[in-house]
């Protein structure tokens, strides 16, 4: 890494039309009190009109306009720098939006040209497998239908299908006089010279020869390996790095890429070294690969350990009994099958890795297909049952990715957990092994291309819609069968991350989680009163039946999760949720009477009755509880080893939902004035006040804005890790960690501690020196603490060595 500062923490923004950059720039006053001294921007290059992400570029040379354009994004940077604030920007590296060819130059002139023109180098085509043609998937019916339909209209320079418009290569519809008034077979004699083939949406799936984004066919591929691809596509960002306006990147889904690492050295180069953070997904123990020249991932694995580390281990038996009775109870034969066998009197729980072996493999045998008979393309030599192979081991891959000749060892894994499954293709792996070990084989590049696309499509999109345990245990970069970790697993994992990359980010929110993290926090409460969930939930769906017990599961709590919801909310989750999963309903076939009765029972149960009734007294028994959890795990992610990452709005409780639910607008007014009151700077408030745990989030906004402040002010207080023993009766109800002259104390499994009397005399030791507790002001001596007493207003604590200043 190069000298260059790092964040002590970064608040992440999504800049959107309707927040464009103008709307950041306003924001750095804010960001600087919150604490923060870097803010972190979604993607700021031209994407298609009315994005709301900004995942979908279509154009490397400018800034998007509707995000405000190069004007805005100069004021924001001077907004940062008058505030003394760094700027971090995503950037999407992998693929570009082409639902719309006017709007990407790069596509529209691959599709007018072909494969000889000059833009072609840069997508990733296999050009003899469709003819010399790009097959696009747009069409909802056979070509003739559609042109009958009046659905093809032929301009000057292009053709419009949909209202789409497709670009004309030179000459091909020069033999039409009248081009508004073209004849069914003129059009389809147009169009059958073009550069691309228009086709039937559901051939995407096993005949796409271009590769996309996952299975998002408007998303192509890029191949940013090729030089010019890589300097034409990262001018821009280059220049924003070289005139300070920004000074870290965030490389997206760098896993798509041929060869990962060397990109990251080519950005190196060209950016001289700017720190770069990549949203890299580890699987269990798999570390980031050393070589790479990154600060870190975006800290999706922090989030799985401190959520873990807040649930209850003695659920799980309860747990496990409760989900495989609702499987065993569900008629549907799909849901049937994935009940593990156990014999007929003992339902099973279900085994977390067979479902994502099924998951993965109906993936690389449905919506990826197309990629798995690519792989089998790229063979120097035919094999029999090359494909059924191929997609076995693609199944059996344990992490993303393997970096070729770093990771063989995954892929010697997944081989033998292929044979296993399916030995009667043992000669098949055989001639496919020495090929894919063999970095130079093109089969093997693009194997470890496509092992992450399967990886993310059947298990985030698939599997964690399925699995129904917990809910908030099915989040990005988690393994769901890891139920809880104790303190001491906790601390060494932290441990770790201190010694390895330090710098990685921890986030608890982002744009891609499937909860927020006080949906999960709440979620989490589950975990010690099984019991009284499961009575809940056999109360709703007796009273409001579904008919599919594991996603009634998943449903409902969630919904507890993020209550109060509207109904807009609700519905739009459960669509979603039951679609992903896959296995009632479908996004291509969706089963309107399984939907019908799904949205019938979200109006039962928001409509104000009875029903709403048992909810909302769930929810208050538990949410305090669910509250206490929020602050531990904020503590815990603001205070712990790495660069903590605050999603916008998650100040206050982020009860969000999967995305777009995650992206919703946030009411900074509210924030700004509430944290004036907590900062005692609002007149009207009592002299002294302190915010109280409730509905509100007052006390969350403490928490974060304290922390952040303390982290951003007194970095020399956070230089080490060294685990904080609690001692006494209760200790296993705190998590405590020394950074170097700043403790954090957090209260884990708050129902258990409450029937356990509280901490007693529980106590941790401190040298012999004062310390200051940053959220309620107190000071103690130091030495033998009381936990009764330092928790006494608030679930965590952040004691730090009083300077001499305070002291006197």
């Amino acid at each position: 890494m190069s000298r260059t500062a790092l964040p002590r923490s970064t608040y992440r923004v999504q800049v959107s039309p309707e927040f464009p950059l103008d709307e950041v720039a306003a924001l750095a006053d804010y960001v600087r009190l919150l604490g923060s001294d870097w803010l972190y921007l979604s993607p700021l290059l031209q994407a298609t009109r009315g994005s709301q992400h900004g995942y979908d570029v279509v154009d490397h040379g400018a800034v998007d306009e509707e995000r405000g354009g190069q004007d805005a994004l100069g004021r924001a940077a001077a907004a940062a720098v008058a505030r003394d604030l760094g700027v971090l920007v995503d950037i999407v590296p992998n693929h570009m939006g082409v639902a719309d060819p006017r709007q990407n130059d790069w596509w529209w002139s691959l599709l007018r040209d072909g494969r000889h023109g000059e833009i072609a180098e840069a997508f990733d085509v296999d050009w003899a497998f469709g003819g010399d043609r790009v097959r696009i998937p747009v069409l909802g019916a056979e070509l003739d239908e559609v042109i009958a339909d009046g659905h093809v209209v032929l301009g000057d320079d292009a053709i419009s299908v949909y209202g789409t418009e497709y670009p004309l290569a030179a000459g091909t519809a020069d033999d039409v006089d009248d081009r508004a008034g073209a004849s069914p077979e003129q059009l389809r004699a147009v169009l059958d010279r073009q550069h691309f083939e228009l086709v039937h949406w559901r051939r995407a799936d096993a005949e796409l020869n271009y590769r996309r984004f996952f299975a998002v066919t408007t998303l192509a591929a890029v191949r940013v390996e090729v030089p010019w691809v890589f300097e034409r596509s990262h001018a821009e960002i280059v220049r924003w790095v070289r005139e300070g306006l920004v000074q870290g990147i965030r490389v997206d889904h760098p896993d798509g890429l041929l060869d990962p690492g060397g990109y990251l050295d080519d950005l190196a180069r060209a950016t001289g070294h700017v720190p770069v953070w990549v949203e890299k997904i580890l699987e269990g123990d798999e570390q980031l690969p050393s070589f790479w020249q990154v600060a870190g991932t975006t800290g999706y694995d922090a989030l799985a350990t401190i959520d873990r580390v807040l649930v209850d281990p003695a659920g799980r038996h309860a747990l496990d009994d409760l989900d495989a009775r609702l499987r065993a109870e569900t008629s549907t034969a799909h849901q049937l099958q994935e009940t593990t066998a156990g014999g007929a009197d003992a339902p099973q729980p279900l085994d977390w890795h067979a479902l994502i072996r099924r998951t993965k493999r109906r993936i690389a045998d449905t919506i990826l297909r197309s990629e798995v008979l690519r792989l089998e393309r790229e063979l120097p030599h035919a094999i029999p049952e090359a494909a059924d192979a191929l997609a076995e081991v693609l199944a059996c891959f344990p992490v993303y990715r393997s970096y070729l000749p770093v990771g063989v060892e995954q892929l010697e894994a997944a081989l033998e957990a292929a044979r296993a499954s399916r030995p009667e293709l043992e000669a098949t792996f055989d001639a496919l092994a020495p090929l894919l070990a063999d970095p130079a084989q093109p089969v093997a590049i693009r194997f470890q291309q496509t092992s992450g696309m399967v990886m993310a499509k059947g298990v985030e999109d698939t599997a964690f819609y399925r699995y129904s345990r917990l809910a908030s245990l099915t989040e990005v970069g988690a393994d769901p069968a890891e139920f809880a970790v104790d303190v001491d697993e906790f601390h060494r994992r932290q441990l770790v991350r201190q010694g390895s990359f330090p710098a990685s980010l921890t986030a608890l929110s982002t744009h891609d989680t499937k909860r927020g993290e006080d949906t999960r926090a709440r979620i989490h409460v589950l975990a010690e009163v099984p019991e009284a969930w499961g009575a809940l939930l056999a109360e709703l769906r007796e009273r409001a039946p579904i008919g599919d017990g594991p996603f009634e599961n998943i449903l409902w709590e969630s919904l507890v999760g993020a209550w109060p919801i509207s109904a807009e909310r609700a519905h739009a989750y459960a669509e979603k949720a039951a679609r992903e999963a896959g296995t009632a309903t479908t996004w291509t076939e969706p089963d309107e009477a399984f939907e019908t009765r799904m949205h019938d029972a979200i109006e039962a149960v928001l409509a104000d009755g009875e029903l709403r009734d048992l909810v909302q007294e769930f929810v208050d028994a538990t949410a305090p509880y669910g509250w206490s959890n929020a602050l531990a795990a904020k503590l815990l992610q603001l205070a712990g080893p790495g660069v903590p990452d605050v999603y916008q709005g998650s100040e206050l409780w982020e009860t969000s939902l999967v995305d777009p639910d995650n992206r919703r607008p946030v009411d900074y007014a509210a924030r700004r004035e509430l944290l004036a009151r907590v900062d005692g700077e609002d007149p009207s408030a009592t002299p002294g006040w302190m915010p109280d745990i409730d509905a509100v989030g007052a006390a969350k906004l403490l928490v974060t804005s304290r922390a952040l402040r303390v982290r951003r002010d007194r970095p020399e207080l956070f230089t080490r890790y060294a685990p904080l023993p609690a001692i006494g009766s209760a200790a296993a109800h705190a998590v405590a960690f020394d950074r170097g002259g700043a403790v954090a104390i957090a209260t884990r499994l708050p129902v258990g501690l409450e029937r356990a009397g509280g901490w007693g005399e529980t106590v941790v030791v401190l040298p012999q020196r004062p310390v200051l507790d940053a959220f309620t002001g107190r000071v103690y001596a130091g030495g033998e603490l009381r936990l009764a007493d330092v928790l006494e207003r608030y679930p965590v604590a952040l004691l730090v060595e009083v300077e001499k200043d305070d002291a006197s």
